[in-house]
């Protein structure tokens, strides 16, 4: 029988408040702020007193507004869509025209905010959630404190969640920080990695720490290597000219990657509180061995997708045949690197990371792969005379979450043979709750006070600390053989030769499962 949810079956419903989206008629608004607002809502976690209020440059009437939300809710949301549930919280979103320079903006958004909490008597906890370009980041923080609206007294909180990317280096990083804490404290910023939110990252902490089966093995007296991929299917969409200035690396290795890394590397934290986690975090990142400028061009590898086929005999354009795109673009499409982390747990373990568009399948996952057993006993087993395989253990985070291990069994006949077998469990079959988007959770927390899956400062910090090296060497070194890998392969063949130079190999794609399209 499915077990039960225990985290939801636990959960007590946030407190009321007012949530404000910056940006709120933009793609992540409507793709998953809102459908993830409604699974709260439906499954009686989000607050009884509750209002959001979107921000945008469009100028739509509140009726307009609700309209084009109702059919990106209804289009996105997927199974298990509740009528009821979604027309309720509809009656209570409002709308906000403006340039999010202007101070008379911030001027209206407090009267309606005034009104809001009293019409419907809700306490003035507001949280503001900036889903917009990163150049508006600074200057809506800076016109919410002018106008006040930043301001706590009493009980009532004032929060503020920032998406990614937190900067593009870490000039850029140490920047965007300063210009946050001149008018909010650490403590109400919110920097969002809605990786961290998805229930197989999170469960890596679980699994780590509640099983004795599985924390005396975690360290380099057994584990030979760890493998972390974010692949994509899918091309640069409609944001061209973003990526085309941003790249792999940027999009995703200071804040995906290294958050996961963070993750599976971390010590034991005193407890579950956030601000023990993100310590044991940031030591990590910290612990990670910089990467010399004169190292780069071997511990790391970039790529761009060139005009291929994907599964299902679709074919795709270049990466520099994309909209927005340069026609001569150096901007890398793929990025992978081999990372080590001077710590007692994982001196010699090397983690290799990569990512990449246009790769054959959609899926993340880290491996575990641990050293091989001794082979002496097993010398007549083993019918090429190699080595007995080693164990992997992966964690799956999209798009089927969940966890696999494989080991070593005899075939059964009367020689003996070793096979291999594989373990696999995934949440939707075990648990009646199915998992979410991972906005659903981090929503909830921010609601509740819980930073513990947002990134503090530090941890931001020392992330591009670490990557500013590999930048500033691709920079000045610009690729020449882009692009070096068809769109439906693998990526690059230097990305191979990255682990085989090491005696080893990227696993291949998924662990039980097919990588979805």
């Amino acid at each position: 029988m499915p077990a039960t949810d225990p985290v939801n079956s636990a959960s007590e419903m946030a407190p009321p408040n007012v949530m404000v989206i910056f940006g709120g008629t933009g793609d992540l608004t409507r793709r998953k702020l809102f459908p993830a607002l409604h699974h709260l809502w439906k499954e009686k976690l989000g607050p009884e007193r509750f209002a959001v209020v979107g921000v945008g440059r469009e100028a739509l009437t509140e009726a307009a507004y609700r309209d084009m939300l109702d059919a990106a809710v209804r289009e996105y949301y997927g199974e298990g869509f509740d009528e009821t549930v979604w027309g309720e919280m509809l009656r209570s979103v409002y709308y906000i025209p403006g340039a999010f320079a202007d101070p008379e903006l911030y001027a209206r958004l407090d009267r309606l905010l005034q009104r809001i909490t009293g019409e419907s008597q809700i306490a003035p906890n507001y949280f503001f959630y900036l889903a917009t370009p990163p150049n508006f980041f600074a200057e809506i923080a800076a016109q919410l404190g002018r106008a006040g609206l930043l301001n706590e007294s009493g009980d009532h909180w004032r929060r503020v969640v920032v998406e990614k990317p937190f900067g593009r280096d870490l000039r850029s990083a140490l920047e965007l920080n300063r210009q946050l804490h001149q008018v909010l404290r650490e403590r109400q910023i919110y920097r969002i990695d809605h990786y961290l939110g998805k229930e197989t990252v999170q469960n890596i902490l679980a699994f780590r720490f509640a099983n004795s089966t599985i924390e005396p093995i975690w360290n380099r007296r057994y584990i030979d290597h760890v493998q972390i991929t974010v692949a994509e299917s899918l091309g640069v969409e409609r944001r061209g000219g973003y990526y085309d200035q941003a790249g792999a690396l940027r999009d995703m290795i200071p804040n995906h990657l290294l958050a996961l890394l963070a993750v599976v590397a971390m010590e034991p934290p005193t407890s579950f509180g956030a601000e023990a986690i993100r310590d044991e975090q940031t030591k990590v990142l910290r612990a990670i061995q910089p990467i010399g400028h004169d190292e780069v061009l071997a511990a790391t590898v970039r790529g761009q997708y060139g005009a291929g086929t994907l599964p299902g005999g679709v074919r795709v354009p270049a990466y520099r045949s994309e909209a927005k795109v340069a026609p001569d673009s150096k901007t890398e499409t793929y990025a992978a690197m081999r990372l080590m982390i001077d710590t007692w747990r994982w001196a010699g373990v090397p983690f290799y990371l990569r990512t990449g568009k246009r790769l054959p399948g959609r899926f993340t996952e880290i491996v575990i792969q641990y050293q091989h057993a001794p082979n002496f006993m097993f010398r007549d087993s083993l019918l090429k005379r190699e080595n007995v395989p080693a164990n992997s253990l992966v964690l799956r985070i999209q798009p089927d979450e969940g966890i696999g291990l494989n080991f070593n069994a005899k075939v059964p006949g009367p020689t003996a043979h070793l096979g291999t077998v594989d373990m696999d469990f995934r949440y939707d079959e075990h648990f009646s709750a199915a998992p979410t988007t991972g906005y659903e959770t981090l929503l909830y927390d921010c609601m509740t006070g819980d930073a513990t899956l947002f990134k503090r400062a530090d941890n931001i910090e020392a992330a591009w600390a670490l990557m500013d090296p590999v930048l500033d060497v691709w920079s000045a070194l610009p690729a020449r053989d882009f692009p070096n890998y068809l769109a439906g392969s693998w990526g690059p063949e230097a990305a191979e030769q990255l682990l085989a130079r090491d005696g080893r190999s990227w696993r291949p794609c998924g662990f039980c499962h097919k990588a979805s399209p």
